[in-house]
């Protein structure tokens, strides 16, 4: 057995970035590592903000990580990981992502059910060429489903497997996406924060293992403007005190589901300002694609937002298809549980569902808004919403993201690309 020497003590935060620090084990035996609250005021480019909640005036003062008593799997040699939640002045911390799950989870456990999240994840790799610009994976052979050699000649895929594996890193599939360089790893249902805690973990650890083997992982929604674009499904469900799937027990959806979907619908233009947070995701969301466009739901229908699927009570769950990886997984879901979680107790009507084809022909009317500012602003209105995620956390992440967008205005496709690049 490997003997563990350092701990690599890491959280989320809301550019999606693995921020931590390695410590001696004894020192994260400990259970708190300090850190400045300005982590949360960096930008992608390393300019300052002066993000809400981070103190910016009042010295930058610490924040604590409060660490699992568990240790995590590391894939790094003699090193083993800790996740936690962030604290300061002895509260948990208002933009602390994964206490944003777990203030969703209470919500919805206050009401009888318990959220079981199972994420799925995009990528393109990028590798670079002769004069050190970084292109798309030389792929050739690669074909939708393709697994193998033919649509990964350098292995990535099976090296992330294998430390996956290592890791106990519950990845459920693996595959070769729509274009050539393109994969999806998916990840097994759990509770919501397990779940989120596995996919933070898969991806600190994929991107790591490509620049190993000097190739670039991006989960950028869309990297390559002719090709195709890379999203994070949320799936989910809720299961009763006694275990059982309540999404469509009897093989067609419940009302408990039927809410939720109203909910996620109602607050459409708002989740686009939590879910798709870069000037580079609304590339990616447009009418006619495979994404969360529109505001709308069927069942079984890849073309709108909300897919559901209801043939097997045990299985059955919702799933929904806005939200790109440049998100990170705890923002994520506990901005799709509290919009489903408000449109249940406010036992909102649902919709018809949509009946055509989704490509050119689609009933709905109301779609994501054009631009990350548009949908900032959308976020800033929904105060049902807000509240629910978390005021101070909206707040936060608006002035964050609205800095970013004033960044980038102006730029060019090849720019904001290579602006967010290294980091997504």
């Amino acid at each position: 057995m490997t003997k563990i020497t350092r701990t690599r003590a890491l959280f989320n935060d809301m550019l999606n970035l693995p921020r931590g620090k390695y410590v001696p084990p004894d020192v994260a035996a400990g259970g708190a590592i300090g850190f400045a609250r300005g982590a949360f005021a960096v930008s992608y480019d390393r300019e300052l903000v002066t993000v809400p909640g981070c103190e910016f005036f009042n010295g930058v003062p610490d924040m604590e990580l409060m660490l699992d008593d568990e240790r995590r799997t590391g894939w790094q040699a003699g090193t083993n990981v800790a996740l936690g939640d962030l604290y300061a002045d002895g509260k948990p911390f208002g933009l602390c992502p994964r206490g944003a799950v777990k203030r969703a989870v209470k919500d919805w456990e206050d009401l009888g059910l318990s959220p079981m999240v199972g994420l799925e994840t995009e990528a393109f790799i990028f590798q670079r060429d002769q004069d050190g610009v970084w292109r798309p994976y030389d792929t050739p052979g690669a074909f939708v489903y393709s697994t193998g050699p033919e649509g990964d000649p350098k292995g990535v895929m099976d090296d992330i497997w294998e430390a996956a594996y290592a890791a106990d890193i519950p990845i459920e599939s693996m595959n070769g996406e729509f274009d050539n360089g393109q994969f999806e790893l998916t990840m097994r249902f759990d509770t919501a924060v397990k779940a989120c805690d596995d996919a933070f973990l898969m991806r600190t650890m994929a991107r790591e293992i490509g620049l190993k083997k000097g190739l670039l992982l991006t989960f950028m929604p869309k990297p390559v403007p002719d090709r195709g674009g890379s999203g994070l499904h949320v799936n989910f469900s809720f299961n009763d005190s006694a275990g059982n799937n309540m999404v469509a027990p009897d093989g067609t959806l419940s009302d408990l589901a039927k809410h939720s979907v109203a909910g996620l619908i109602k607050h459409h233009p708002a989740l686009a300002g939590m879910l798709a947070t870069t000037v580079n995701s609304y590339d990616r969301l447009n009418p006619g694609g495979l994404a969360g466009y529109w505001a709308n739901w069927a069942e079984d229908h890849r073309l709108v937002t909300t897919r559901t699927s209801s043939k097997s009570p045990k299985s059955a769950r919702l799933e929904h298809r806005m939200a790109d990886c440049a998100t990170g997984p705890y923002q994520a879901v506990a901005t799709v549980l509290q919009a489903a979680r408000l449109g249940y107790v406010n036992k909102l009507p649902l919709q018809p569902p949509e009946d055509l084809d989704g490509w050119e022909n689609v009933r709905e009317k109301r779609h994501v808004p054009s631009g990350l500012d548009k949908s900032l602003d959308a976020l800033d209105r929904d105060v049902e919403l807000r509240k629910a995620i978390g005021e101070l956390y909206c707040d936060a992440l608006l002035y964050l993201k609205r800095d970013e967008f004033k960044r980038l205005v102006g730029k060019s496709v090849d720019e904001v690309r290579d602006f967010y690049l290294p980091f997504v």
